[in-house]
């Protein structure tokens, strides 16, 4: 199977990418082909909203959702990375997302497995939820096959999500797909 990983924080090495890195491990150990998209250092501008698309593409503005698009439709998966900002995903993956709008038909008839990986600094039972309720939403919408969400919390920094069970977690996620 063909993974594409949507990195989406600004520190390249931090604790949303420290889990990415161990999904990546189990799902290249259990056979996948991953790929990683960094979509934080890409050169991703927000959705106009001027509906020359119509929701089919192309897009007006040529910048670096081309290849993410290209990247996407080319996977059979696609694993989306995020810490949690103000409890929701970052306004990098926002963004890219929002993108999603110039190719949505084509998208939402792939019927991509998807994933949603974040980390967060707090550990309250309640910080994910308004998260997890967007990522499940966009999978209804776009008709995503969900495979699983690592939520991650108590990790806020690098050596606390080290220390904590979200790494096994993350890479037995990746080393559980199957075709």
């Amino acid at each position: 199977m063909k993974i594409l990983v949507m990195e989406s924080s600004p520190h390249k090495h931090g604790s949303s990418n420290l889990l990415a890195a161990e999904f990546i491990r189990g799902a290249t150990e259990a056979g996948h082909q991953t790929q990683v998209f960094d979509v934080a250092r890409s050169d991703l501008r927000p959705c106009l909203g001027c509906d020359a698309c119509g929701m089919s593409g192309p897009c007006v503005q040529k910048d670096g959702m081309e290849e993410l698009r290209r990247r996407i439709l080319a996977s059979d998966m696609v694993v989306f990375v995020t810490p949690l900002y103000y409890f929701g995903m970052s306004a990098q993956l926002k963004t890219a997302i929002d993108r999603f709008y110039s190719f949505n038909d084509e998208l939402s008839a792939k019927h991509l497995k998807t994933a949603l990986i974040a980390a967060a600094w707090d550990s309250n039972d309640w910080t994910m939820q308004d998260l997890a309720g967007h990522y499940q939403t966009l999978c209804r919408y776009l008709h995503f096959n969900d495979q699983g969400m690592l939520l991650g919390t108590g990790c806020g920094t690098v050596s606390m999500t080290q220390s904590s069970r979200f790494p096994k977690l993350a890479y037995a996620l990746g080393k559980s797909l199957t075709e």
